[in-house]
């Protein structure tokens, strides 16, 4: 309910969440209905928006985590590494698909409360470095009923977008960074 909502706010706000606050609440239906969302099974419903790792981000993420390995916080010594700078914590990488999800899906109509059960399948397939943008696409690969709604599992694929290549712009990884099946489970009014 709304204690989980301001929960979830509080939560996005303090890792560093740069979107309107009201969005915590509702973005808006996307679809009227579970059944509309239960036509959409083995299809790919889009890509979120683009959303920017920089360091106040990682920092934030790595407080709230107890995770200060200096390869997310020491730029000297990230440099002297085999990935030569920063890389972002890769459950900060997973933890992003919640607004990403939000961005692609949305509200679904006749939907009192959506809660994130967990995630199948983590893998982490190319490094996201501190300063790179992240967004990701969504398949909806299951929607199957359960006690009180819906469950539905997500194929989420973030991938990154490079601040600079060799060539000076601006280009999307050749693979992506995350990939997961994601359980969100929808319970009805």
């Amino acid at each position: 309910g709304e204690g989980g909502l301001a929960m979830i706010c509080t939560m996005r706000r303090a890792l560093g969440a740069r979107r309107d606050v009201r969005r915590c609440v509702s973005s808006g239906v996307r679809f009227p209905s579970l059944a509309a969302l239960g036509d959409e099974v083995g299809k790919e419903l889009g890509w979120s928006e683009w959303l920017e790792v920089d360091k106040e981000r990682v920092q934030k993420f790595c407080d709230a985590t107890n995770d200060w390995q200096w390869i997310h916080l020491d730029e000297a010594r990230a440099k002297e590494s085999t990935f030569g700078k920063l890389v972002a914590p890769g459950f900060l990488s997973l933890s992003l698909i919640v607004p990403f999800l939000d961005d692609v899906v949305g509200d679904v109509g006749g939907v009192e409360t959506k809660i994130n059960v967990g995630v199948n399948k983590v893998r982490f397939t190319a490094p996201v470095f501190v300063g790179d943008k992240l967004r990701a696409n969504f398949a909806l690969l299951a929607l199957d009923p359960v006690r009180g709604g819906h469950q539905a599992t997500y194929r989420v694929e973030c991938w990154t977008q490079q601040e600079e290549t060799t060539d000076g712009k601006k280009k999307a990884g050749e693979k992506p960074a995350v990939v997961v099946e994601s359980i969100i489970r929808y319970l009805g009014k």
